[in-house]
């Protein structure tokens, strides 16, 4: 009898053996990789835009930009771990972030989760083999695309003077992450902007995500939203609004591009500077 119950119990007790290869989730909660449990970022909110009247906008002009996260300055951008484009792209997937067609740059059509979804992944179609049949069958499969192949944004803003405040001002209007298009051999053919995210919309977003700084600095408390609304990127000028509607690359090309864009973002500096007298 003794022996038998010593048995009942040892079988009773295998279900607690904990081996090296047991994974954490199966005792309870995942350990903390870190000090502390981080919640403060998780928790902030933005403070609104300062109200402006229409009447005091004596000046105003339209700019697009591009922000290429090759640069060094903008390696933030495509950090591995969480890079933008995947904030912005899992958010649209969830619902919890408009996004609106490139059909125009004025938000006008709003995107479905479908139109979304439809985005995030390609079919292709792929030869297998039946080992019973010793057939060969086509497959289509759904590839998910590659947020590596998010190298440029496309930024729209609106600079303009306010004379209540005697300031000049910058307003970020609407984010377009740009992909690059490969063929089956996976040779570039061209980029296209996937959907645009209406910035106002997705500052609440981007200020629960944290900035990986390239100071290095894990405990930095910047914010995605600090980091576009304190301009800590680098970007260079594609147009400016103008009667013609026309890009820089519609009528200069190569360095004179790089010359018109240099111009246009000296004339939106020199023209505040010009309004004082020294």
């Amino acid at each position: 009898m003794g022996t038998s119950s010593l048995q009942a119990q040892n079988v009773g007790n295998v279900r607690d053996v904990r081996t090296e290869a047991s994974e954490p989730e199966e005792f309870g909660e995942a350990p903390l990789d870190d000090v502390v449990k981080k919640e403060t970022m998780k928790e902030r909110r933005v403070l609104d835009y300062q109200p402006v009247r229409e009447s005091d906008i004596m000046w105003e002009r339209r700019i697009w930009r591009i922000i290429d996260v090759r640069e060094k300055m903008n390696l933030p951008f495509a950090y591995p771990e969480e890079p933008f484009f995947k904030i912005l792209s899992d958010a649209a997937v969830k619902g919890d972030l408009p996004v609106y067609s490139v059909d125009d740059d004025k938000f006008t059509k709003r995107l479905s989760t479908d139109d979304v979804l439809a985005m995030m992944s390609k079919a292709d179609t792929i030869v297998t083999f039946d080992p019973e049949s010793y057939e060969e069958r086509i497959q289509v499969v759904r590839n998910d695309i590659n947020w590596a192949d998010v190298k440029r944004f496309r930024i729209k803003e609106i600079w303009f003077f306010d004379k209540e405040t005697s300031t000049m001002q910058v307003r970020i209007l609407g984010i377009a992450p740009l992909i690059d298009v490969r063929d089956n051999d996976g040779n570039f053919r061209y980029e296209k902007a996937m959907f645009w995210v209406y910035y106002p919309q997705a500052r609440n977003l981007l200020a629960r995500h944290r900035v990986f700084t390239l100071a290095g600095n894990t405990n930095a408390t910047i914010s995605w939203e600090d980091f576009l609304e304190l301009r800590y990127f680098s970007s260079f000028i594609i147009k400016e609004s103008n009667v013609y509607d026309r890009r820089i690359e519609d009528y200069a090309r190569g360095t004179d591009a790089l010359w018109e864009s240099e111009r246009i973002k000296n004339a939106i500096f020199n023209f505040e500077q010009d309004l004082w007298q020294y």
